[in-house]
């Protein structure tokens, strides 16, 4: 018996929606870390993203103007988005980011898109997801990619317009990210269109989870066909199809609405049953009958790669933001907060993730803009940049503590801190795209030979053993080849290498390319031990994508730091902080791998190979800590770079707190001439500031413009560091609410 049938009778057959997702989307840069050389040349020749100035001109314009006109905590305890503000978002085409131009569409970089979205997040929650989903998965991008021209005609000018608003059925009660289980169904059947007797399709389907679906007016669905009746040719099970129905179709059901914790975007359910469809409402047409997981999965790259995470990091945004202005200006025990160490810790993890997700979001749309879909880098970014935006969110409300939790106009962080776990949940849940995307997906595309032997293992061709053996040569040698780099790259520090022009990068260049050395012959290794069973071992899978994660967190933050910031002097710490972070959860996940692999001879080797015989694992120093959130709270270029997303408007929250912020700069030197006069000669009884300045103003120790500057700046502070309040109205206690079960129906009224 050979090799390969050995292997066939161990390995579990592949389905094919696995292999359709497997097979998803284009190889970037983490082929290269999962090979275990990460091409540093080609993450610094890639071209610098640039906002056009078209799109330029439409983020100082439109986008500009939607945010002066939101108000986000009235729009947090209403019930519907303003009509004015949705005729608006139509009339200027931001439903048609992604539509091409011959279209009516504004056809912006994938970039272009982030930034656009991202700017809208860092405002309202609600605004960005109503403007996201119709410029990433559903009916605008499938039509783009896979219609027919006389459905991209009809469909596009309209959806560009928002004479049409789409939205994407894929969700069932029964499956969510198990899409090859969805019970919708379709049997392809006779029956009457336009008068005449058609072959068509007779569809039922029960979808939840939909934005939009509660104001769409066309309905993206997709379902699985069968062919009973041998209409279309002998098989029955043709597989998941993807159609788009018109609201006013008879039989269509959209409307009820869920809440998602609060956040006022319109998401719900659409139900049909019996409904008959042409052949013309497929997408495609009748060829792309079975083809919707292989559209749906090639075009995930919009809502992984983009959408979400810039959900990410405008939460981060504003969270560095507001947090180190008010750290600055709010004070305890004759000091600012941001000067306490406890506070100067979580302070400089905010800073320093912060510029990590900004990194990565500037690489990740990067990559889009040269055409590429990487699926398994928009999965990296969809799951690390969501979780590191919940991260810097859960720290800014700790530091802001009484100021955060208080809801009201002025609060920048708590409407963020409610959509946060929605953008977490969408396109997959987070907890499965690290321990079966990541890693899993990764594996297939990025190994040179992996899919080439797996798809000869369950070959029926006659060559089929010869084949295998060559390509299991190829693999033994690549294999070998991983070991010896990781042998001398872990024992050997001369050999790690670093091609950067600059000193500070360069050190830790070379300890990125000992740390992908030291992943490849691990993801040989639990591939030669566990095989087909590395996909039930979920929790391993998720520490060797981790590394892989981590190691282009950390290729994002060097690509960033050499060609991106505007003064190398103050992004420093900020940097340092960010790569350490990286290579220090990279490193760890890696240990941890090693110390939970259960095979114990096979551990052995891994840590002989990986010179890791502890868990120890280099730390980032106090000091560090120190130096950046002092960094953080200085008004520099650099913090402006992180916080660029964040556009303040006249009198709301971020205003209140630049304004404080700048005014207490602008008085340091007379602040420091305050404190030491005070030190010299106390004012006692100290009853205000005010009171205080005014003695000493009157002792000749300060002037009359000192004395207004630090007036002014201590009315700007109270302000900053005060929290809305509201008289008690009992008209509240008196809102219907109407509660809808699953299948449609009345429940209950509760007031």
């Amino acid at each position: 018996m050979s090799i390969r049938t050995s292997l066939k009778k161990v390995l579990p057959p592949i389905s094919i929606t696995e292999q359709e997702a497997l097979e998803a989307g284009d190889v970037w840069l983490e082929a290269s870390i999962y090979q275990g050389k990460p091409d540093m040349q080609a993450l610094r020749n890639i071209p610098t993203a640039k906002l056009s100035p078209e799109e330029q001109a439409f983020l100082n314009g439109p986008v500009q103007q939607v945010l002066e006109m939101v108000d986000d905590f009235a729009l947090q305890n209403d019930k519907h988005i303003p009509q004015d503000i949705l005729d608006f978002l139509s009339a200027n085409k931001f439903f048609a980011l992604i539509i091409p131009k011959k279209f009516g569409g504004l056809e912006f970089t994938p970039y272009a898109n982030s930034t656009i979205v991202a700017t809208l997040a860092a405002k309202s929650g609600a605004l960005a997801v109503t403007v996201m989903v119709p410029n990433s998965l559903g009916p605008g991008e499938l039509l783009m990619h896979y219609g027919t021209p006389e459905q991209q005609n009809h469909y596009l000018p309209r959806l560009a317009i928002g004479q049409d608003i789409p939205c994407f059925a894929l969700t069932s009660p029964e499956a969510g990210s198990d899409a090859g289980a969805i019970p919708d169904a379709a049997i392809v059947t006779k029956g009457m269109w336009e008068g005449e007797e058609v072959v068509g399709l007779r569809v039922s389907w029960d979808k939840r989870y939909i934005t939009l679906a509660p104001i769409a007016t066309v309905l993206g669905l997709a379902f699985k066909v069968f062919d009973t009746e041998g209409l279309l040719g002998d098989q029955v099970e043709l597989g998941i199809t993807c159609a788009l129905i018109p609201k006013s179709h008879p039989g269509v059901e959209l409307g009820n609405r869920h809440d998602p914790m609060g956040v006022t975007f319109y998401n719900g359910t659409t139900r049909g049953q019996d409904v008959f469809i042409p052949m013309d409402f497929i997408i495609g047409g009748q060829k792309n009958i079975g083809r919707g997981w292989q559209m749906l999965v090639a075009c995930l790259g919009a809502g992984r790669g983009i959408s979400l995470p810039a959900m990410g990091v405008a939460s981060a945004q504003n969270a560095l933001k507001s947090t180190v202005e008010y750290s600055f200006v709010r004070e305890q025990f004759g000091v600012p907060i941001g000067r306490f160490e406890g506070i100067q810790e979580e302070l400089a993890d905010i800073a320093g993730k912060t510029f990590v997700l900004e990194a990565m979001r500037v690489l990740t749309t990067e990559g889009l803009n040269l055409g590429l879909k990487p699926g398994v880098v928009t999965a990296m970014a969809k799951y690390h940049m969501t979780e590191l935006g919940r991260d810097v969110l859960n720290s800014a409300m700790d530091i802001q503590a009484g100021k955060a939790i208080q809801r009201g106009p002025q609060n920048t962080l708590a409407g963020g801190y409610a959509a946060q776990p929605i953008g977490i949940t969408v396109e997959g849940a987070n907890i499965l795209t690290r321990s079966l995307m990541i890693f899993g997906q990764g594996t297939m595309r990025c190994h040179p030979h992996l899919k080439e032997m797996v798809d000869l293992i369950h070959s029926e061709d006659s060559q089929a053993d010869t084949q295998f053996n060559k390509v299991l040569g190829k693999t033994i040698s690549f294999s070998v080849k991983n070991a010896f780099r990781s042998l001398a790259k872990s024992y050997l520090p001369f050999t790690r290498g670093a091609a950067s022009a600059l000193p500070e990068v360069r050190k830790y260049e070379k300890r990125m390319n000992s740390l992908a050395a030291k992943l490849a012959p691990m993801a040989d290794l639990s591939l030669l031990v566990l095989g087909g069973d590395l996909k039930k071992a979920e929790m391993l899978s998720a520490r060797l994508g981790d590394v892989m994660s981590y190691m282009y967190a950390a290729m994002a933050v060097v690509r960033f730091y050499e060609q991106r910031v505007e003064n190398r002097n103050e992004a420093l710490p900020y940097f340092e902080y960010a790569i350490q972070w990286c290579l220090l959860k990279g490193e760890t996940a890696l240990n941890d791998f090693i110390a939970n692999f259960s095979n114990t001879p096979v551990r052995g080797l891994m840590r002989l190979l990986t010179n890791t015989y502890t868990s120890s694992v280099k730390g980032i120093s106090d000091d560090l800590k120190r130096e950046l959130s002092a960094a953080a709270m200085q008004d520099t270029s650099i913090k402006t770079q992180l916080t660029h997303l964040v556009k303040v408007i006249p009198g709301d929250g971020n205003d209140i707190n630049e304004q404080a912020f700048k005014a207490k700069h602008a008085v340091m030197p007379q602040l420091k001439k305050i404190q030491k006069a005070l030190r010299k000669t106390p004012v006692v009884p100290f009853i205000s500031f005010e009171h205080a300045v005014g003695k000493l103003h009157a002792a000749g120790e300060l002037t009359a413009e000192e004395v207004a500057l630090v007036i002014d700046y201590n009315d700007k502070r109270k302000v900053a560091i005060r929290v809305d309040e509201f008289t008690f109205d009992l008209e509240l206690l008196d809102k219907d609410l109407t509660l809808v079960n699953e299948s449609g129906n009345k429940k209950a009224d509760a007031a």
